[in-house]
């Protein structure tokens, strides 16, 4: 697949995430949307300039609005996102595993607020012991959630599952 036809096969199933995506269709469509954020970044730069006012000494400098690359980029999560969804299913495994750092996150996000929860409620000697404990596994869930997003990429360059697979034909065949 080209990177023209890649990107009007992403924006034509602007958010279809049934079927399959080869490889060249997620990769492709993925660099435009990063040339796309790069371009209208320039741009954005050009009409809103670098920075905003003058900055005073020992100020934080904020940086000029990216209303033109942000517009394109929110515009463009739901085909990516549905891209890699198929993507995910050409080779054989859910969506789901796209959003795996996410499911991680928010899994670190819950056992940090319920060890936190429960820290004042164990007194003594246990209370030290529970403390460590959650330590170790905040600190093992911390480098799952660090490994996670390369997995992902990981699986994204996995090639596609030949044949008809349970997310349907393989889009060679379906082309054909």
């Amino acid at each position: 697949m080209s990177f023209g036809d890649a990107v009007k096969t992403c924006l034509r199933n602007y958010v279809t995430f049934s079927g399959r995506a080869p490889r060249s269709e997620y990769w492709w469509f993925a660099l435009f949307v990063v040339l796309g954020d790069l371009v209208l970044g320039a741009v954005d730069d050009v009409l809103f300039g670098a920075r905003r006012g003058a900055v005073a000494p020992g100020a934080s400098d904020a940086r000029a609005p990216s209303v033109l690359s942000g517009l394109f980029t929110l515009g463009m999560m739901p085909p990516l996102l549905a891209a890699g969804w198929r993507r995910m299913h050409d080779s054989g495994r859910s969506g789901l595993h796209l959003v795996y750092p996410l499911i991680v996150m928010a899994g670190i996000a819950s056992f940090a607020a319920f060890a936190r929860g429960l820290d004042p409620l164990v007194a003594g000697g246990v209370g030290a012991i529970f403390t460590d404990l959650a330590g170790l596994v905040l600190g093992i869930a911390a480098i799952v959630f660090i490994l996670s997003p390369f997995l992902v990429i990981w699986w994204l360059t996995r090639p596609s599952e030949p044949g008809p697979n349970r997310f349907g034909p393989a889009p060679v065949e379906a082309t054909a």
